[in-house]
């Protein structure tokens, strides 16, 4: 692969999925919001480790073993680089953005008490309010929520009033999964820092599309899902500045995570392993290490310029119908965007559209508190990746013109 050039048509050659028919058309795969297709190169890797280093890591002393130790932890220092954290020591791994964000509300918790404040935006996936609610009802601490604007961002006015001493945590999404809304992210965690709370991300959405540089956005700790940048599903990344990760109690108990065990006392091991309880998922890191090495074969803003192309084209054409009501029109967004067709369910043009090969998503994304402020049943999602063309959206148009006419 070559970093002087970017072809979509190439990109395409490295993932083998694509190239089939649905319902007797070509497939027009447009749901990368929900997970990103796998390039050759991240099965390979997965399948040469089950086929030519399949050991348990850190423990063993024989060659598999420590062949398949130097293999998982290489991936470590390759996430360090990718998202530019100081050490090692801050990359732990876990089966993805939810049970990040389940660590550390738990972890967390240990440090707060009833009448403590989290907020969240409206804009959050379930993932990313539910954990917290769970907090409310057993420590009482106060769940407060940053509202939208018109123009469906977040309203950061509303965020500087309802920060305050109390102000414990701040966790809010990178981009929103449901609209593909980029919050300014930087501004919220420097507000945040001048209460003294500490940050929490969601960058499921983000790390696919964006470059993230975790130092420079001074973000306390940042949660990624692998299988949405290209890499295998069950297994993620949660990020923490080092000393903060070092001050928080363990999640889980068991093997991996202590240094010394008796039945009076156990004492816990050193970064990033007092977060790793038991094996990991070494296959699945294995191969999130290949997807990354894919991705940075190419110039991140090549991709990130390619996808925006079609992300633009495409809300300039859905807004020409009609019949369409576009979410965020104009807005700063990034991966995906939603619409709906007016009297129609969502759904029913989800399964119109995949009877021509085109797989979108529809729903309410794992976001109902947000389609209930925007009061619609769901949205229609339509993201893209880099593999997806222009012939692709323009596909998708026409055929959702055609659909479109039919009904209305």
């Amino acid at each position: 692969m070559s970093n002087s050039s970017f072809c979509v048509y190439q990109i395409r050659q490295h993932f083998p999925i694509l190239d089939q028919m649905i319902n007797e058309h070509p497939l027009i795969y447009l749901d990368n919001a929900a997970t990103t297709q796998k390039p050759q190169a991240m099965v390979d890797a997965i399948t040469a480790y089950y086929l030519q280093d399949n050991a348990n890591v850190h423990r063993g002393s024989h060659h598999l073993s420590l062949r398949a130790t130097a293999a998982f932890e290489s991936v470590r220092e390759t996430l360090k680089t990718f998202v530019n954290a100081k050490n090692t020591k801050e990359i732990i791994w876990t089966k993805g953005t939810t049970e990040g964000i389940n660590l550390l509300a738990n972890v967390l918790s240990a440090g707060l008490k009833a009448g403590d404040e989290v907020i969240i935006s409206a804009l959050e996936h379930h993932a990313n309010i539910v954990p917290w609610q769970m907090l409310v009802e057993s420590q009482g601490i106060v769940l407060k929520i940053i509202p939208l604007t018109l123009q469906h961002d977040l309203d950061l006015k509303s965020y500087q009033r309802l920060l305050s001493a109390k102000t414990k945590i701040v966790s809010v999404t990178h981009i929103s999964n449901a609209l593909g809304v980029i919050n300014p992210i930087k501004e919220i965690i420097r507000l945040a820092h001048q209460v003294g709370a500490q940050v929490i991300i969601d960058g499921a959405q983000a790390v696919g599309h964006l470059v993230v540089d975790v130092q420079d956005l001074d973000c306390d700790y940042y949660v990624f899902s692998g299988h949405k940048i290209f890499g295998p599903t069950g297994v993620g990344v949660l990020y923490g500045k080092q000393h903060l990760l070092e001050a928080l109690p363990p999640w889980q108990g068991g093997g991996e995570m202590i240094k010394t065990v008796s039945f009076e006392k156990s004492t816990f091991n050193q970064l990033p392993f007092k977060f790793e309880a038991g094996t990991p998922n070494i296959a699945g890191v294995i191969g999130l290490g290949a997807a990354i090495d894919f991705i940075r074969a190419f110039k991140r803003q090549d991709l990130i310029d390619h996808e925006q192309s079609l992300l633009t084209f495409t809300e300039k054409a859905l807004l020409k119908i009609p019949a369409i009501i576009v979410f965020n029109q104009g807005g700063i967004k990034s991966g995906a965007l939603s619409f709906s067709v007016k009297g129609e369910h969502p759904s029913d043009i989800a399964m119109l559209l995949d009877a021509q090969g085109i797989a979108v998503r529809s729903g309410t994304h794992c976001a109902m508190p947000l389609m209930a402020e925007l009061n619609c049943k769901g949205t229609v999602r339509v993201s893209f990746s880099i593999y997806n063309t222009l012939e692709e959206a323009e596909r998708f148009i026409e055929a959702l013109k055609k659909i479109v006419d039919m009904l209305q």
